[in-house]
């Protein structure tokens, strides 16, 4: 439980970086940032898996890069959700879904060594 809701706490504060790094992507701090982890990953958990399953053969051709188009997707419906968190365009959101990404990569690799 605790691990979940540290990876809950540092998802949000790999959105706050993204805002930070990337133009066009705005989190109004820390508690939108929470609530915009929340509903990306549910969305992500939901739809996006459903949308990943159904994308599986352009995925394979694409070597992987198609889920960043569906992870910038799911950032685009959760910025039309979440008040605080606004996204200008697919183009922030794909560059957002990028760094998201790497920034995930590193926070696993630091958390599971914790």
């Amino acid at each position: 439980m605790v691990r979940l809701l540290v990876q809950w706490l540092l998802s949000a504060v790999a959105l706050l970086v993204v805002s930070q790094i990337v133009p066009g992507f705005i989190v109004r701090g820390l508690s939108s940032a929470l609530v915009a982890a929340l509903v990306i990953g549910l969305l992500n958990a939901t739809v996006g898996f459903l949308l990943k399953i159904i994308t599986f053969p352009i995925s394979i051709l694409t070597l992987g890069l198609f889920l960043l188009v569906i992870n910038g997707l799911m950032i685009l419906v959760a910025s039309n959700l979440v008040p605080g968190f606004r996204v200008r365009g697919f183009v922030p959101a794909f560059c957002g879904a990028a760094v998201l990404a790497l920034l995930g990569m590193i926070i696993r690799a630091v958390t599971r060594h914790a």
